[in-house]
């Protein structure tokens, strides 16, 4: 029985909710700590690498994923010479989807924050409005951080998640 057990051990699914959630806190801290931080002195800039960085991720998630899917699809349809997707490898690949998604979630709502901020305050001048545009290119590169690790963590499902998932509804 114990070793039936630690066989269905198997990493958790991201929940499009929690990513939301986390989303929206970092979003209204973020924001009022632009509020606060602008009355007191001049708010700190958003970096151009912000964007950047989390659009590099989102390559990077897309790819494994596309990698992993051809792979699988050709191990499934048994061509010669296939090479098959190690488990320790695909555990890790999702574990790092994962782990992507919940800090894009983090930063997207920071800038997103920032940037609501910067909308509000106005956008006539031009540094400010060059901060709203790099606060808004983080949230849609988080924003694909997080459907890349989605459709990761799509191509590596086994057949037995989706039968529980139809199962559990």
């Amino acid at each position: 029985m114990r070793d039936e057990k630690a066989g269905n051990r198997h990493v958790k699914q991201l929940r499009l909710g929690v990513l939301a959630a986390i989303f929206v806190i970092a979003g209204a801290l973020s924001w009022a700590g632009a509020r606060l931080w602008n009355s007191y002195g001049t708010l700190p800039g958003v970096p151009l690498a912000a964007p950047v960085v989390l659009a590099v991720i989102a390559v990077v998630l897309c790819a494994t994923a596309l990698s992993l899917r051809g792979r699988l699809k050709a191990q499934r349809d048994r061509r010669p010479g296939a090479k098959g997707v190690e488990p320790l490898m695909a555990a890790r690949a999702v574990v790092f989807g994962q782990a992507s998604a919940l800090v894009a979630a983090l930063v997207a709502g920071m800038y997103g924050g920032v940037g609501v901020f910067l909308l509000a305050d106005g956008l006539e001048v031009p540094a400010r409005r060059d901060q709203a545009y790099y606060a808004a290119g983080s949230v849609l590169a988080g924003l694909g951080v997080i459907a890349a690790a989605l459709f990761l963590e799509r191509v590596l499902r086994l057949p037995d998640d989706e039968d529980g998932a139809t199962a559990r509804a």
